[in-house]
C-alpha cells in the first residue's frame, strides 16, 4: 500500500458564515435539527472517521459558536476567521490551525447536517486511490440554481468550478452542482491557496478557485457523486431547514423499524437522533419522542404524545401525554392527558391518568393518582390510590414543601394536601379534607364542617332571576304536595 493510501486524516469544518438568508438571531450553524445543531451533526460524522485532528473555524458570533463546538467535541480546536472573505481564506487559516499536519485534510461546511461517514468514507478512498491533489463532492440536481457548478471538459475531467453569481448562461445550465466538500493533500493547499485572489462577484477568496488552479498546473483532480443528492445540500433558510429535517427524520424512522420499532405513521412521527428504542415498541401517530428519550421493550407512546429526555420502562403505555426530563417504569400507565414535568418518577405498574400533572415528585409502585389531580414536590409510596381532585399545595409563596404519602394510604376526593405535611401508611382521609396536620399510619383524617342551609336564600338575594323563579316553583310544589299529603292523611 502506498504512502498516499496511508496518510493521516485531518477535518476542517467550516462554520465561519453569518447565515443571514435564516433570518435570526441564533447563527445558522446552531439551528437545531434533530436534536442537535447543525454543526452537531457535522461533527459527529467527521468525529466517526477517526481523524488525527478537527479543526473548527468560526467567526459570525464566535463566542456562541464557539462555546457550542466546545460543548459538541471539547477535542475540536476552534480557529478564527479574520476580515478576509470567503471559503478559501477560512481553509487557509484552519490549515494554520493543523500546524505541521501532514496528510489529507478533508474539508466540510457546518451546514449540510444529513452526509452519512460512509458517504465521505467513499470519497477519501477515491482521492487516495486517484492519488489526486484534490477531490470533490458532487451531486446532479434537476434544479441546481444557488449551487456552484462542477465545469468539465471534453474528457469529461474537471476543469474548475464555477459559483452560480460568476456563471454564464452556458454554465448555469450545467446540473452538476459542487457540494462544497473536499479532500485536499495538505501539500496542494499550502501551494495553491496564495495563489487565490478575490476578483469575483463576491470579491471573496473561494476555495473553489483552488480546483481550477490544480487543474493547470496538472494534478490530478477527482470527483465522488454523492449517491444521494439531497444528503449533499447545505442549509441556507428555513425552508431547507424543514426539508433537512423532514430527510434526516425519515432516515432515523426507517433505521428504528428495521431494528423492531412498530411506527404505524412514519409521516406523523418525529424522532431526535439521540432517542433510543428496544425492540418490539410500538409508536402511534402524531408522536415526537425527542431529546435522548430511552424506551424499553414492549411499551406503546402515543398517538398524539410528546417525550423529551424521558426514561420509559417495559410494557409501559404512555398515551396522549406531554413528559419531559421524566422516569416511567414498566407497565406503568400515563394519560391520557397527562403532563409529567422535570423529576417526575413513576415506579413499575404506577398510574397517572387522565389530567394529573406531576412536577418533581415520585409515585411509588403501584400507586394510582387516577384524574384531575396535581402532585408537586411529594413522594407517594407503594399501592397508594388518590382520589379524583387530588393537590399537594407545595408553595407557601416563599418556599416550596414536600407532601409525603405512605404506602397503602386511600384519599377521599378533592383531597388537599398543605406541605409540608406527611400522611402515615394505611391511613384514609374523607372526601373535600384539606389536610394540614400530619395523619398517623392507619388514621382517618377529615376536615368537615356541619352543612348550613339558609332557606330562601335565593329569592330573598336574587329576585327576578331564572334561578330564584325555579325555586319559587319548586317551593310552591313542595307546600301543594305536602297539603296533598296531610290531607290525604
Amino acid at each position: 500500500m502506498s504512502e498516499t493510501q496511508t496518510a493521516p486524516l485531518a477535518v476542517i469544518v467550516l462554520a465561519a458564515g453569518q447565515g443571514t438568508r435564516m433570518r435570526s438571531r441564533l447563527p445558522k450553524v446552531l439551528h437545531p435539527l434533530a436534536g442537535r445543531p447543525l454543526v452537531g451533526h457535522v461533527l459527529d460524522t467527521a468525529a466517526a472517521l477517526s481523524p488525527v485532528r478537527i479543526v473548527v473555524v468560526v467567526r459570525h458570533e464566535r463566542e456562541q459558536v464557539a462555546r457550542a463546538v466546545a460543548d459538541l467535541l471539547p477535542d475540536a480546536v476552534v480557529v478564527d476567521q479574520d476580515d478576509v472573505p470567503g471559503t478559501g481564506r477560512a481553509v487557509e487559516l484552519g490549515l494554520d490551525g493543523l500546524g505541521d499536519f501532514a496528510g489529507d485534510v478533508l474539508v466540510l461546511s457546518g451546514d449540510v447536517p444529513l452526509l452519512e461517514p460512509v458517504t465521505l468514507e467513499a470519497l477519501i478512498a477515491t482521492h487516495r486511490d486517484r492519488s489526486a491533489s484534490v477531490t470533490l463532492l458532487s451531486a446532479v440536481l434537476a434544479e441546481p440554481a444557488g449551487y456552484g457548478r462542477v465545469l468539465r471538459d471534453a474528457a469529461g475531467d474537471v476543469e474548475r468550478i464555477v459559483e452560480q453569481k460568476d456563471a454564464t448562461d452556458h454554465e448555469a445550465a450545467v446540473d452538476e452542482i459542487n457540494a462544497g466538500v473536499y479532500v485536499f493533500t495538505t501539500d496542494a493547499l499550502r501551494r495553491h491557496l496564495p495563489e487565490v485572489g478575490q476578483a469575483n462577484a463576491q470579491g471573496e477568496k473561494y476555495l473553489t478557485d483552488v480546483v481550477g488552479i490544480a487543474r493547470r498546473a496538472g494534478e490530478r483532480i477527482a470527483v465522488g457523486i454523492a449517491p444521494d443528492p439531497a444528503a449533499a445540500l447545505g442549509v441556507n433558510d428555513r425552508v431547507q431547514l424543514s426539508e433537512a429535517a423532514r430527510l434526516l427524520n425519515a432516515r432515523t424512522v426507517r433505521r428504528w423499524q428495521r431494528a423492531g420499532v412498530s411506527i404505524l405513521d412514519p409521516a406523523t412521527t418525529w424522532i431526535d437522533v439521540d432517542a433510543t428504542f428496544e425492540p418490539d415498541v410500538t409508536v402511534l401517530p402524531n408522536t415526537q419522542i425527542l431529546g435522548a428519550t430511552t424506551i424499553a421493550a414492549g411499551a406503546t407512546i402515543g398517538p398524539d404524545t410528546s417525550l423529551t429526555d424521558c426514561e420509559v420502562g417495559a410494557d409501559a403505555v404512555v398515551r396522549r401525554s406531554d413528559a419531559t426530563l421524566a422516569v416511567i417504569g414498566a407497565r406503568a400507565n400515563v394519560g391520557p392527558f397527562a403532563y409529567l414535568r422535570a423529576g417526575a418518577i413513576l415506579a413499575d405498574d404506577a398510574k397517572a391518568g387522565t389530567f394529573v400533572e406531576v412536577k418533581n415528585s415520585t409515585i411509588g409502585e403501584g400507586s394510582k393518582v387516577p384524574h384531575l389531580s396535581y402532585i408537586g414536590d411529594t413522594t407517594i409510596g407503594r399501592g397508594v390510590n388518590l382520589g379524583a381532585g387530588a393537590i399537594t399545595a407545595n408553595y407557601d409563596d416563599i418556599a416550596k414543601h414536600r407532601t409525603e404519602i405512605g404506602d397503602e394510604v386511600h384519599s377521599g376526593s378533592h383531597n388537599v394536601f398543605v406541605a409540608p405535611v406527611r400522611i402515615g401508611a394505611g391511613a384514609k382521609t374523607g372526601a373535600g379534607a384539606v389536610i394540614r396536620k400530619d395523619v398517623p399510619a392507619g388514621a382517618l383524617a377529615l376536615s368537615v364542617a356541619p352543612q348550613r342551609n339558609v332557606e330562601g336564600w335565593v329569592e330573598n338575594n336574587r329576585p327576578g332571576t331564572a334561578a330564584a323563579d325555579a325555586a319559587a316553583r319548586a317551593r310552591s310544589a313542595q307546600e301543594t304536595s305536602d297539603g296533598t299529603q296531610r290531607q290525604d292523611g
